[in-house]
């Protein structure tokens, strides 16, 4: 959808991501979404609640996230080796 959104979870990002990661993502994809990169005036409200929105379900996905060893089918690989 837009290639400036990162992947906001390990592996990918070495640590946790941080508020400012998660609002910069949800900030592009109502950018996105809505096709305005600034909302007029009349439409600034539900503009920033859209965004705040957003960041609260990418907060509660990337905590509810189980991820797994990097690498963990290349690791059973080798071992079996």
């Amino acid at each position: 959808m837009c290639r400036s959104i990162k992947t906001l979870r390990p592996p990918v990002l070495p640590e946790e991501a941080t508020s400012e990661d998660i609002h910069a993502a949800a900030l592009q994809y109502v950018r996105k979404v809505s096709g305005f990169r600034a909302p007029a005036a009349h439409n600034r409200e539900v503009f920033d609640e859209a965004v705040d929105a957003v960041a609260e379900a990418t907060r509660k996905l990337l905590a509810g996230l189980e991820v797994r060893g990097a690498g963990g089918t290349r690791t059973v690989r080798e071992a079996a080796r």
